[in-house]
């Protein structure tokens, strides 16, 4: 067995001892907490002991805004997404009518903010000390610029989109909102005057666009036309002061003019072909039913068949509008027009999809009058047409000069059942957008003893609302939309 023997204690003592005999050594390290003594101190002056932690650099505690902005920094893209989602649903919001005062006003301010900030950019370019009065907010310009631009494309391109459910209008509407989109992107904000030029081009003339007609009172060629030519009077403007800025030539002619007149004339041709919704029209209801009858002052009864049965699955996916010998299908619609605008013309198409010939319709439609009648829920009217067939079926409803305001789609497909038909039956009042259930409206007459809902007496001197009837589909060639 083999075993350790620890080493001797007085030997080991004896082998560490100094032979001279003097006391053993210091260490020079001294302890990490002792104090040190700080020599180079002026003469007179003891020397000053000094805490070793106090000689040590320790880091800042940030701020709580130094937080903030770090925290900003790090999620600069969730940042700029949530502002733009949330500005844009703040819009929607609080969205009020194109007859609004306090919007136009507003608008008209924004406008007159974004010319300024622009021209004071050309004044005061990077690397020049900007105005004395602006020197602690003008890092903030590039951000108001952008800010005010993203307000007025959400409101007018709000306002276009309750203005047409038509194809070719939703076309200019996602471009606004591309736009929209790409204004919030840094890329974007880095091209410069000339997309700036560009969009406060844009803006100055659908702000026309929007404020005449409810000026004016009237709408079509030469009101937008009018619009146009204000925009353009604006760039010529921006122009003649910024030469005064910068008396470049070459760049007031690259920079401003260019953009700015290029984007006019974009907005005129996109009007002549229809892309341009027509302003300031909107409907704000539109239906189709087996039946409208006016069944009191301000009051419309609308019927239409219940041919779906919530325990036969095969029922739930049949046509829009069943057909039983006699029946014809009603187009119903109101339609907004701001106060005091002129009466004016809409047409009533409809189309059939033709299993050899395509869309069809009979001739060049139905004009009616309408007017306004300066509420909310505008005014209602409905419309009809004979002969109808079982198969595809589209409804336009358009302006005299051909700009779609409303496109609704249904088919139409024979009733094989013969039982008793279960009729929905809905009531349309002069204040309430959509219809009211036969039950809600019970409701609401059993709050008045008359039996009048608030609001349901007609308007003095009335306009007449009679049914458009349009004639049968064969009557005239067909011709493709």
């Amino acid at each position: 067995m083999v075993t350790a023997t620890p080493p001797n204690s007085s030997q080991k003592t004896e082998e560490t001892v100094d032979p001279s005999g003097a006391p053993p050594a210091v260490s020079d390290i001294a302890p990490t907490n002792a104090a040190v003594v700080l020599t180079d101190a002026p003469p007179g002056i003891s020397p000053a002991t000094v805490d070793p932690d106090d000689l040590v650099a320790t880091a800042k505690t940030p701020t709580l805004m130094e937080k903030v902005q770090a925290f900003r920094a790090r999620h600069e893209k969730w940042e700029m997404a949530a502002f733009f989602f949330g500005g844009f649903l703040y819009d929607i919001i609080s969205l009020s009518r194109i007859d609004d005062t306090l919007t136009m006003v507003q608008s008209f301010a924004y406008l007159l903010i974004l010319a300024s900030l622009l021209l004071l950019e050309q004044r005061y370019p990077e690397g020049t000390p900007p105005p004395v009065a602006l020197t602690k907010v003008w890092r903030w310009r590039e951000d108001a610029i952008h800010f005010f631009f993203g307000s007025l494309l959400s409101v007018f391109m709000l306002l276009l989109f309750k203005s047409t459910s038509g194809f070719m209008p939703y076309i200019f509407i996602v471009g606004l909102f591309g736009l929209l989109v790409a204004n919030e992107l840094p890329r974007f904000r880095q091209l410069g005057p000339i997309v700036r030029v560009a969009l406060l081009s844009l803006c100055v003339t659908m702000y026309f666009a929007f404020l005449l007609p409810v000026l004016i009172g009237r709408m079509g060629f030469w009101v937008f036309l009018l619009a146009v030519s204000l925009g353009c009077a604006s760039v010529f403007g921006l122009m003649r002061l910024m030469e005064r800025l910068r008396p470049d030539v070459e760049y007031v002619v690259r920079k401003v003019a260019l953009p700015g007149f290029g984007v006019q004339a974009a907005l005129l041709v996109c009007y002549l072909v229809g892309v341009i919704p027509p302003i300031p029209l909107a409907v704000q209801y539109s239906g189709i039913f087996h039946d409208v009858k006016r069944v009191g002052p301000g009051l419309y009864q609308l019927t239409s068949v219940e041919d779906s049965i919530w325990y036969k699955p095969w029922t739930w996916f049949g046509p829009d509008f069943v057909i039983r010998p006699g029946d014809k299908p009603y187009y119903f619609f109101r339609i907004f027009a701001p106060k005091n605008f002129a009466p004016y013309k809409v047409r009533v198409r409809w189309y059939y999809d033709h299993p050899e010939k395509g869309w069809t319709t009979s001739g060049n439609g139905f004009i009616a009058n309408v007017s306004s009648n300066g509420t909310d829920g505008g005014y209602r009217y409905y419309a009809t047409t004979s002969n109808l067939k079982p198969g595809h079926w589209r409804v336009v409803l358009e302006t005299e000069s051909g700009h779609e305001i409303n496109r609704l789609s249904f088919t139409a497909g024979a009733d094989t059942r013969t039982e008793p038909r279960d009729l929905k039956m809905e009531y349309s009042t002069l204040k309430e957008i959509i219809p009211l259930s036969a039950e809600e409206w019970e409701k609401e007459k059993a709050r008045k003893p008359t039996g009048k809902v608030p609001g349901e007496t007609a308007p003095p001197a009335p306009v007449p609302q009679v049914p458009m009837e349009e004639a049968p589909m064969e009557a005239a060639p067909a011709s493709s939309p």
